[in-house]
């Protein structure tokens, strides 16, 4: 028979599902898939359940429904002071990872070059790919995954497209910081290209640290695409609504792509997330201080039994040495390991790398879960390898 996708053929089964199975199959706590274990707010999930019985639950419109495209505009304008026409200037999708796609299969010609930060997200790369792109590797090493500039300035060239950012950073926890987006800008514009921006960790961001938008600076507001999620935003992220915001023409572009791809996504969804993006200030301020304090309560306890653990600003992941307790295996073989034998499941971050001389000796977990289940990874991880605090 002819063969199938040679795009896709190199890639394996997600890491998130793989680590997922395995815990399943062998009941061990997932920390490695990353979503939170109780369903966010009651009153955002009320007004989805009376928005689905009274309707309509017909095709709504393809960009989105008006009531989600005015807040999407509202809600810039209330975090970033940006000034966004809703009926031009912004999109709905079925989950930020069709925003993603959407982009890439709605601005790259085959041949273009994509910069990409790793570790990255797992459907970054086949996306780049699918539609054509050449990826250029940006290496971030822990524990504190700085931006080497030399190394950024000679991944762009004349044939550079865009550059992809995800800033809250899954899977290492990194903020950029304003030099680091300005140096990204200043390349952007230098090589008159784009920046796709996945920031749907907005607002899970922790202590003094800030979350910078890159549409917000000098020069990038006809160049930038944002895009954020009401799955990570509301702790629902089973909902699949996601959101872009960028200049009229990049909208358009990107459109049509969707259109092909899901076309829209359910108006009942769609409506209880336009009434949760104007949620008072209390809403966005409890659910950063909840996730830090859960944050805080798991790092402390992998600290106390041995671990070193790598900076987090922001997201749901912590990432920890495994060569601090003695383990000097790899991270695919220790996380396998505390999954079969511990009980505890976690993604290997050398997963998320494509380059080589990657470093392997890091797990990521996930923290966003109730402080009882953390409690018991903590104290299983514990007694497997022996408290060392």
């Amino acid at each position: 028979m002819k063969t199938t996708s040679n795009v896709l053929a190199g890639f394996g089964t997600t890491i998130f599902e793989v680590m997922s199975k395995l815990a399943m199959e062998h009941k061990a706590i997932n920390l490695g898939q990353g979503f939170p274990d109780e369903d966010g707010p009651a009153d955002v999930r009320a007004v989805a359940a009376r928005t689905l019985e009274e309707g309509p639950n017909q095709y709504p419109p393809m960009m989105g429904v008006p009531e989600l495209r005015q807040a999407v505009a509202e809600h810039d304008s209330r975090f970033y002071g940006l000034s966004v026409n809703w009926q031009t200037d912004t999109l709905i999708t079925s989950g930020a990872t069709e925003a993603l796609a959407a982009s890439m299969l709605g601005l790259i010609n085959p041949g273009d070059e994509v910069v990409l930060f790793e570790p990255l997200y797992d459907c970054y790369l086949p996306m780049v790919k699918l539609a054509g792109g050449i990826p250029k590797f940006v290496r971030l090493d822990p524990p504190n995954w700085e931006i080497d500039p030399d190394k950024l300035r000679s991944a762009f060239s004349h044939k550079t497209k865009l550059v992809l950012t995800n800033s809250p950073m899954n899977p290492t926890g990194k903020v950029f910081s304003v030099p680091e987006l300005e140096m990204i800008a200043d390349l952007v514009i230098k090589h008159d290209c784009y920046a796709v921006c996945d920031e749907v960790y907005e607002h899970i961001i922790f202590g003094g640290k800030k979350h910078i938008s890159l549409l917000t600076l000098p020069g990038m507001g006809d160049r930038t695409v944002r895009i954020a999620s009401a799955g990570k935003t509301f702790s629902l992220t089973g909902w699949k609504v996601g959101y872009l915001t960028a200049a009229a023409e990049l909208i358009g572009r990107i459109a049509k792509a969707h259109q092909f791809l899901t076309f829209t996504t359910p108006p009942n969804l769609q409506k209880a997330v336009a009434y949760g993006l104007a949620k008072e200030d209390y809403f966005y301020d409890e659910l950063k201080s909840s996730m830090q304090a859960k944050r805080d309560f798991f790092r402390d306890g992998l600290n106390r039994i041995g671990f070193a653990t790598a900076e987090c600003d922001g997201t749901y992941f912590l990432n920890a040495d495994i060569s601090s307790i003695g383990f000097d295996g790899t991270d695919e073989e220790f996380c396998r390991l505390i999954t079969t034998e511990a009980g505890v499941a976690a993604v290997p971050v050398s997963a998320f790398y494509q380059s080589e001389g990657a470093r392997r000796n890091f797990a990521r977990f996930c923290f966003c879960k109730r402080e009882e289940v953390l409690e018991a990874a903590i104290e299983k991880l514990g007694d497997f390898f022996g408290e060392t605090g």
